[in-house]
């Protein structure tokens, strides 16, 4: 297909993006929007494994602080996570209704914005300043507002990729890998602050490294 094909299927806007980093080429423009789209396969399974260790850990720490195997359903009624009460009584209703209701459910099924949620400065108050136990590895002198600003990068990248949004630009809209490359590190980093060896943990899972190599050497013939 040409690349007019390819402005009528994506949106000139869309694809015009990647011509003008490129310069007008053409088909440097539509190989560095495949790399686009290979970031965002390639990061979507290091995220996923990211946020079920994430929220498996903070499931274990309230189950065993509040003393509450059922703490999910109760914070969000009356406690620290009325503010997403909705979402998860929904949640809950839609399960008993198939009959298919376990604590497990819900926890599985909520967004990472709401285990974020846990890390902002009143949700963490008001839980009992204590979820920041459950980075054993944790770097000295890092605190709630830190781990809260970084985690919530991770989800506003993640949210990215979820809605088939440029990765690969810098603030001028140059073709740059700085911005993946930080949220790279920033997920190796709560992996190890978790308490896992990211090359054990995710040994099999694809990385984003090589595609980054490829849109750096990219940028370089431009």
């Amino acid at each position: 297909m040409k690349f007019e094909g390819y402005e009528k299927a994506l949106s000139v806007p869309r694809i015009g993006r990647y011509k003008t980093a490129c310069h007008g080429d053409k088909n440097k423009a539509l190989v560095l929007y495949r790399y686009n789209i290979k970031l965002g396969q390639k990061f979507y399974g290091l995220l996923g494994v990211l946020e079920v260790v994430l929220r498996n850990a903070i499931d274990e720490h309230y189950k065993a602080i509040l003393n509450d195997q059922n703490w999910l359903i109760t914070q969000a009624k009356s406690g620290f996570l009325v503010e997403y009460r909705e979402t998860i009584l929904n949640e809950k209703d839609k399960l008993i209704c198939k009959h298919k209701y376990s604590h497990d459910k819900p926890v599985a099924s909520l967004c990472l914005g709401v285990w974020t949620f846990l890390f902002s400065r009143n949700c963490y108050k008001n839980s009992g300043k204590t979820l920041l136990q459950i980075f054993p590895n944790k770097t000295h002198g890092f605190n709630q507002k830190d781990i809260y600003a970084d985690l919530d990068k991770i989800r506003r990248f993640r949210n990215r990729i979820a809605h088939h949004e440029h990765l690969c630009f810098g603030i001028c809209g140059s073709v740059s890998v700085h911005y993946v490359k930080k949220i790279y590190a920033l997920v190796i980093r709560y992996v190890h602050f978790l308490g896992y060896s990211s090359s054990e943990l995710l040994y099999g899972v694809e990385t984003p490294l090589p595609t980054i190599e490829k849109i750096r050497n990219l940028a370089e013939t431009l």
